[in-house]
Parts: structure tokens; sequence; C-alpha cells
């Protein structure tokens, strides 16, 4: 398998020179050294075949014209002409250049790319000459296409970096280090970039205009997405809907697509003309359908696959998957070295290989097992649709799965239904839709007839997405997944995969009792890690540590928050190791919302183990010596302390807030707000903050109360628990309490309320979806 190695290889390289940025003249020398070598090697075994050694010299030469391209691909950053030395700045632009691509039209604003000509300040009267690709954003309704000489005005930003996702890195992966998101826009003149490319999108333009009027929405948008690659009309529900289900490759041009175009090209082409003939239209109808869709990573791949498997089949030799999908990637990283980080070419790839792998066996099972069913003439007919629409489902998604969790953070089981529910749908689909488009286009009343035949399995689609969606708990939010973890479940996957002589060499040692005592370790792991995973739930944990307090919040997203810490490093431990992961016992955010001892000094050992992303400070800078340790241990290792103040707002995923409605030198008021559930932690309450609340008027009712300071009843007076009429009272303290806290004046005064107290019940666990809540409780043993 030389060339899958070759291309590994190759792809090596562009992620080497990606961490290593060396000159191109190291990499070009680096590319001579090896090519001698090489050759040497070639000499040496001229009369023999191509062996080990040279495969592995081979390989560095391919690792060498990796780099060597990809840091040819990368711009001067230096050169002053270069776009980015213009961005940032508070003067308005003026940047002439001819837009590259067919532009994205949203609901607020047109988006196109534009290869920069000249720039000047608006101030200025002489041009400048510019270099780069800059990102445009103009309103709704101007004309802008493929190929026009466009003057920019606007303020040209440097693309943000956002905590979850690099905006910046995003565009520059597609070169583009500058956009301008508020621009005027003037075409100065039209005819300018490749001609081909602009009959095309011309004809692209047309459709669109052409689906839109043929059928309504949903329906038009998504037959916009699936035969022109044109996904923004899509509305953002059916949009969600389709992430929701695992189903987005339906909108998608993918491999899928590629492969129903290349099937009725080549049976047309094939019927009408000669071989050679019919093959190369077949061919060059796949070029124009990757073009006019867009030619994204996903549909170059499929395109590359579908004429790579086209000319082996014309030439008679057996089209050997691995070596096709090889041959592909090495042709676009070639192309394009950036092609390595879009996720649309690494779910298509990992769609491709799986589909190589497993398809033809799981095929094969099955017709094995209804073989014994069935008789044999009947389990044939019947695996062939079992195999396209629910099998080869599985096979793909066996090796997607990794990029999915990494990029995406979460599972959505409810795809292993909604997949072999809708696929049947697509083949006429797309050859209805497609027919109907050419009609309309020649005619647009022979078009609109021929729609109505498409439209019940448009419409299908979507609801039947649509209601799969909207079944309860179908995603499990997993948090982020290292690229660590990514690299070990492709290697177990290729273990599995390729290492089946080496199970059966191992299988003769084990002993059963080992690999059942392995598979319950490992079931074990898995339930505890899917038991604590997002469950689209606020979970709130009021952790049992006695005097003191420490509180668990885990988003439906799988965002994990703690607040204070208490005064227990073993108490805190056990607490946090039975609710995080297993693999991640890290934090997303720290809020230390009292700094007293008895509220933070468990934090100090934690933090050491465990560096949270962020701290969240309220109250006194050092108000002990618990305090101290803990500045010192965050400085150390490095995680930013942020000081908070009155009114401040701290997201929590998409629909959590954590607010902070007051603070004093003993610590912040907070209060949790998720759709209509609201929690308040009084954690620095005194008496002028009682009174600047207006008794909790200014608040309001609330679901969930913390009783303040052990339940002293001096800081949680009843006028204030009346106002907020809290549907939940929580309490944290220690048995036996020295102080005698909680004020047995204040339990009697509370005695018409539900109350909780971890001292009598343990710890308490709060889920809410934001409408309802439910409450568990246990004791520890």
């Amino acid at each position: 398998m030389p060339l899958i190695w070759i291309s590994l290889s190759f792809f090596g390289g562009i992620l080497t020179a990606d961490q290593l940025p060396e000159s191109e003249v190291f990499w070009l020398w680096s590319l001579v050294i090896g090519l001698v070598f090489l050759l040497a090697q070639l000499l040496v075994s001229i009369w023999r075949e191509f062996n080990a050694r040279a495969l592995g010299v081979a390989c560095v030469v391919s690792f060498s014209l990796g780099a060597l391209r990809y840091s040819h691909s990368l711009p001067d950053l230096e050169n002053p002409a270069f776009i980015s030395h213009h961005a940032g700045q508070d003067e308005r632009v003026v940047v002439t250049g001819v837009v590259t691509d067919f532009p994205d039209v949203h609901d607020e604003y047109t988006s196109f790319l534009v290869d920069v000509e000249k720039i000047r300040e608006s101030k200025d009267i002489i041009h400048q000459k510019g270099k780069g690709t800059i990102l445009g954003r103009v309103p709704v309704g101007e004309e802008v296409k493929y190929g026009d000489r466009v003057v920019l005005r606007g303020y040209l930003k440097i693309p943000p970096e956002g905590e979850g996702f690099s905006y910046r890195t995003y565009l520059a992966r597609k070169g583009v280090y500058a956009y301008m998101p508020k621009a005027t826009v003037g075409v100065l003149d039209s005819g300018h970039g490749n001609p081909l490319l602009r009959a095309i999108y011309r004809l692209k333009c047309k459709g669109l205009k052409t689906v839109y009027r043929i059928w309504p929405d949903p329906e038009a948008s998504l037959l916009a997405g699936i035969l022109l690659g044109e996904e923004s009309g899509i509305p953002d529900s059916v949009e969600r809907a389709f992430q929701d289900t695992s189903t987005s490759h339906i909108i998608a041009i993918s491999g899928f697509n590629i492969t129903i175009v290349a099937g009725l090209m080549a049976g047309v082409c094939g019927r009408f003309l000669r071989p050679p003939w019919g093959l190369f239209s077949t061919v060059v109808g796949i070029g124009v359908y990757t073009v006019l869709v867009g030619a994204d990573a996903a549909v170059m791949r499929a395109a590359w696959m579908g004429g790579l498997a086209l000319f082996a089949r014309q030439i008679g030799r057996r089209h050997h998957g691995l070596h096709a999908v090889a041959v592909a990637s090495l042709v676009m990283g070639a192309l394009n070295p950036h092609i390595l980080w879009d996720v649309s070419f690494q779910l298509s790839l990992a769609a491709t290989l799986g589909l190589i792998l497993y398809a033809e066996d799981m095929a094969d099972w099955f017709l094995d097992l209804s073989s014994r069913v069935i008789t044999a003439d009947r389990a044939q007919h019947l695996t062939k649709p079992v195999s396209e629409y629910v099998l080869f489902t599985f096979a793909a998604q066996i090796t997607t799965f990794p990029v999915l969790l990494y990029h995406f953070q979460r599972i959505s089981w409810i795809g292993f239904l909604a997949n072999p529910a809708i696929l049947p749908a697509q083949p006429p689909i797309m050859i209805l839709g497609g027919l109907a488009l050419l009609m309309g286009l020649i005619w647009f009343p022979l078009g609109k007839a021929a729609g109505l035949l498409v439209y019940p399995f448009m419409t299908y689609t979507i609801r039947a997405v649509e209601w799969f969606a909207g079944l309860q708990g179908q995603i499990i939010h997993t948090g982020d997944i290292s690229l660590l973890g990514v690299i070990l479940m492709y290697v177990f996957l290729a273990v599995v995969t390729f290492g089946r002589k080496w199970f059966s060499d191992i299988n003769r040692v084990l002993k059963p009792s080992l690999v059942v005592m392995a598979f319950a370790v490992g079931n074990a792991l898995v339930w505890r890690s899917l038991f604590y995973a997002p469950d689209d739930l606020l979970h709130l944990s009021i952790l049992e540590v006695g005097t003191g307090s420490a509180i668990l919040l885990r988003s439906p997203a799988g965002e994990r928050v703690l607040i204070n810490g208490g005064p227990s490093a073993s108490a805190l431990a056990d607490g946090l190791g039975r609710r995080l992961s297993v693999m991640d016992q890290g934090l997303d955010l720290l809020v230390v919302a009292s700094p007293l001892e008895e509220d933070i000094a468990a934090l100090v050992h934690f933090v050491g183990r465990n560096p949270p992303q962020n701290v969240l400070w309220l109250g006194a800078y050092s108000p002990s010596r618990a305090a101290d340790y803990l500045r010192a241990v965050l400085g150390e290792r490095e995680v930013p302390v942020l000081a908070g103040e009155p009114g401040a707002i701290i997201q929590v995923g998409e629909d959590i807030q954590l607010e902070v409605l007051a603070e004093t030198n003993r610590g912040g008021i907070l209060l949790l707000t998720y759709d209509r559930f609201r929690a308040l932690f009084p954690f620095g309450i005194s008496g002028d903050c009682i009174h600047d609340l207006r008794e909790g008027m200014d608040i309001g009712q609330v679901s969930l109360l913390w009783l303040a300071d052990q339940g002293y009843i001096a800081s949680n007076p009843g006028s204030w628990i009346g106002n907020l009429n809290p549907r939940l009272l929580v309490l944290s303290v220690a048995p036996d309490d020295p102080n005698g806290l909680p004020s047995p004046a204040l339990l009697a005064e509370m005695a018409g309320y539900s109350l909780l107290r971890t001292d009598r019940h343990g710890w308490v666990e709060i889920t809410t979806d934001g409408q309802r809540m439910w409450i568990d409780v246990a004791r520890l043993p």
C-alpha cells in the first residue's frame, strides 16, 4: 500500500510545517536531500522490486514536498502591501478588487471574497497597491456577481478570535486575513475572472431563481441546498433539526449527491456514446456539477473519487478504494494544503473510509444472517435496500464519530433511526428535482408541473427530520474532546480493523476471566461517563462539605462551573470526582463567590491539580490566608482571574446567565437564570445589600434560595425571604455546628417552606429544563 503511506507522509509534512514555520529554503533542501537518497536507492534496487527502504525514502520525499507546498501557500505577512497591515485601524478605507467567488446571500447581508488590487484611506487621494483577499459584507439587495471589479468602502477589521471558535483561523485557512463587515459597494465593471466559472455561476444564479419560483419554502431552500449547494436560505429551525438528527449530509453536497449524478450521467452517456466519449462526457459533467455547487472540500473529494472509479472501470482494473482515497486526498492537498483543516473534508474522508472498510463486510453479514431465515434469493433482494439505507449509514458513522465528537461535542443517537427513515426519499428528490429544474430552465410551466412530483418527497423529508428532532433526550453533549483522544479512537479502530490476526493470537493467551474483567471495567467507565454527560438539562449540585459552600453547575451543553469549594479538600475532591467525567475533571469557570477561609480552603489543592479555564473573584482581595494561597496557585498555573463587579453577567453556554447583583468584602450575591428557573446565592449579603435590593422586591420570585451564613438569622430576615417567595430553600451546614447553626428561630420562621439541609439530607441535586424542577438528595455512607 505505498500510495497510502506516501499520502500520509505528504499530510504529515503539511502538519509539521504548520507547527514549525521554517523557511521554504529549509524544506527545499530537505526535498533535494530526500530525492538524492531516493535516486540512489532506486539505482541500487533497479533489478529488484520496490522494497521497504525505497518506500521509506519516498515517504521522506513526500513529507518534504508537503511541508514545502504548505510553506509556499502562506502569504508574506511582512509585505507592507499585504491587506492585514491596513486592518484594525479607526480609519475608513477604500478597497478596489475583483469578486472571486459566488456571493453568499443571507437574511441580513451578502458576503463575498474580493481579490484586492488597490487600497487607500478615505481621506487620501492616491491608491496604494494591495495584496491578499478580504471578505466583504454588504446589505441584502446589492447586486454583486463573480468577476465584478468592485469598490468597497468601510472599516477593514481583523477577524475575531473567540474562546471556543477562532473566526480568524477559520478565514486564514481560506486565505482571508481581513474582512469588512459593514461595507458599501459599487461595481466598476464586469467580465473578469475565469470565463468558464462565469458561465457556470450564471447558470447557478438562474437555477436558484427557478427553484424558488417552482417550490415554496422551506422545500425550495432544501432543494437549493441539495441540488445547487446553496444552504443560506434554509430556515434556522429546519437547519437545526437536521443538525440535531445527524442528517445534515442530506443538505450538504457530498459523495452521496455526486454518486447519484455520476450514475445518471454514466447511464445516459454510456447508452448514447461510445465508451471513451461516454467516459469523457461523464467526467466533464461531474466537473461542471462540482463547480456549480461550490466546489468545497467534500464535493471536490467526492468528485475525485467518482472520476477515479469511472476511470478504473473503463480500463478494466479493479478499483481499490483505499488507493483511490489516497490519490484523491493527495491531489486535493497539493492543490490546497489548507484543506486538511476543513471540517467537511475531514467528515467526507472519514465517511468514505468507513464505507470502504466496513460496508461490504456488513452487507455480507446481513446476507448470511437473513439466509438462515428466508430463502437465498429473497435474502439477496432484501440485502441491497437494507445495506444502502441502514448498514452503509452505520459504516460511515463508525469512522465519522471521532470527528463529530471533536468539532461538535455531542452525540445524536436518533441519527441511527432518522437516516434510514429519510434516505430512501433522497434519490427521487435529486432525480425528479433535477429534471424539474432543467425543465423549468427551458420552459417554466413544464418545470412547475414536474415540480409537483418531487414535492411530497421533500415535505416528507422535512417533517420526518423535525419529528425526530422533537424527541426528548436524543442529544448527548460530551464536552470538549482533545485531539489526542481523537487520535486514540482512530488508533483503536485501526487495530480492530487490521489487527484481527493479532487479536486471534492474543485470544489464545488471555484467560476468559481476564477478558470478562476488562470488559466489565471498560463498560463501567463508559456508563459512568455517559451518566454524567450533558443531557440538555441544567444540573445544580449542592455538595456536602460541612461548614462552608461548594456548588457545581453543569449546563445543558456541558460547561462546568464551580462556585466556592468548602473547607475540606478531600470532601470537595470526592464530590466532584463522583459528578465529573472520569476522562476530564477540569472546570470551565471557577467562581470565588466568598473569599472566606471556610468557603475556599479546599480550592488550593484542587486548583493545583485541575486548573480551571477562568476564575471570577468576588469580595476582598486578601481577607484570609486561604485567599492568598489560592491566588498564588492561580498565578503559578497562569489562570486568568477576573474581578467581578455589580451588574456583571457571565454567560454559561447559550441560555444560562450568572449575574452579580451586589458585592461586599465578604463576597457577592449571584442570581442564576435559565429560562423560568431562577436561583439566588447571597454569599456576600449584608444589611446594606438587602436595603439596596429593597429587601428582595427588585429581584422578584425565585425558584431556589440559598440560606446565607449557614442559617444565621440576621443574614436571612423574614421580609427578605417573603419577598423572594422561593419554591425551595437550601441550607449548607455541618452536623453539630459549633456555633449552633442553623438558628432555631430561623427554622421556626421557615416552617412553611420546602427546606433541604446538607447536614440531614446530604448532597442536593436540582435538575431543571428551565420550566420544571426535579430534586434528588442522598447521603454517602
